[in-house]
């Protein structure tokens, strides 16, 4: 069978399922089931307008996160992307979707549910393929994108129980309506490390000590992070763990931290930049601290490593339904400043048995994670259809 999934590079999370849906279609784990996938960035390759709107949306998330409540409520008043027939660029799509002549469709983005799936029935319009929605998010209400949920699509499948509560009130009819658990790559479904290889890999990879705190500063796809202000911080408050600052592809930003680092011997510093294997990194951290973004939160959830939310300069109205999640499931730990994200650190660092409550918290989340059946169940309702 051949699946087309719809992404869009606005922030990292799409992409990272999209890619993972990709990777699980291609192991071994569903060999038996010779599936062809093909990853679409609809917005970026549709149409400049919206490949403007994806450089902004990433600009403000890289700047002054805070304005994407300006961002996001002008696009939840637009039409975006609901009608195919009015589309710029629809001709692009429609081609690819000739050319490849997909068996199941899926789209893991917000503004992809409703023109796009459109514009599939209308390149097949005798037998058009299932247009199915996997979505990412934690929360409803303020945050969750209405553009998510399209009623006449044939599946909407949502991380957790509240995200498929936020579409049942978006119009989604039961019966096509369910939990999905999490999408992520197939490396965070291997065995966890034993406490050995947790060891060996800090003391080899990180030269670090294994029986010390180590707090990673995350940045998201778009180089977003606060690394340089959150060091600081931690150096004036006299909070010193040992640190791994991931960098990802922005080398001029790895060079100046080592830079800061060389001049800043007291605090053990370590840079990292772009990885494709998050696994162990996640598994041998203390705690990391990033932006309330689904990818990476998700990350950390599998993985036992707490997070204390990166709120510096706003946060992101898609941030906030994550952060209200965890609330609501009794772990809150966001930081507006640089200041109270060394206050956390303190806690967590001088109060082992507090700080063991929120791992303890974290573990229990109900939140499901089998990617393989998730899949195998998006194909049998792709089959159920096609038959």
């Amino acid at each position: 069978m051949k699946v087309l999934v719809l992404t869009s590079s606005t922030g990292g999370g799409h992409d990272m399922r999209a890619r993972s849906f990709k990777a699980w279609a291609e192991s071994e784990a569903l060999s038996d089931m010779s599936l062809e996938v093909s990853l679409h960035e609809s917005l970026e390759g549709t149409s400049p307008i919206y490949t403007f709107g994806v450089w902004l949306y990433n600009w403000i998330q890289r700047t002054l996160p805070g304005l994407h409540h300006i961002y996001f409520n002008v696009l939840e008043v637009l039409p975006s992307c609901r009608s195919g027939k009015c589309m710029p660029g629809k001709e692009r799509f429609l081609k690819k979707l000739r050319a490849f002549k997909p068996d199941l469709v899926l789209s893991v983005h917000d503004h992809l549910n409703h023109g796009f799936f459109d514009l599939v029935r209308m390149a097949f319009p005798k037998n058009p393929p299932p247009c199915i929605t996997y979505c990412g998010e934690y929360f409803g209400g303020y945050g969750f994108s209405r553009h998510w949920v399209n009623p006449k699509a044939d599946h909407f499948f949502g991380a957790v129980q509240e995200t498929c509560e936020a579409a049942a009130k978006l119009g989604m009819p039961p019966g096509h309506n369910d939990v999905g658990g999490l999408l992520l790559n197939p490396r965070f479904s291997a065995p966890k490390l034993s406490q050995e290889e947790k060891d060996n890999y800090i003391r080899d990879t990180w030269r670090l000590d294994p029986n010390k705190f180590i707090l990673l500063l995350g940045t998201g796809a778009n180089a977003a992070n606060n690394h340089r202000a959150s060091l600081e911080a931690l150096i004036k408050s006299g909070v010193l763990p040992q640190v791994v600052a991931l960098c990802g592809k922005d080398d001029e930003a790895k060079a100046s931290l080592e830079a800061w680092a060389s001049e800043n011997p007291g605090l053990p510093v370590r840079t990292l930049g772009y990885t494709e294997d998050m696994r162990p990194v996640m598994a041998c951290a203390s705690a990391i601290f990033a932006r309330p973004g689904t990818g990476t939160t998700s990350e950390t959830i599998v993985s036992g490593c707490p997070i204390i939310f990166n709120g510096i300069g706003g946060v992101m109205p898609q941030e906030w339904i994550t952060v209200k999640f965890f609330r609501k499931h009794g772990i809150d730990y966001l930081a507006r400043s640089p200041k109270a994200f060394a206050r956390i650190v303190r806690i967590w660092m001088s109060q082992p048995r507090a700080f063991q409550s929120v791992r303890e918290a974290l573990e229990e989340l109900p939140v499901a994670h089998d990617p393989e059946w998730l899949i195998r169940k998006m194909i049998a309702l792709a089959k159920k259809k096609k038959a």
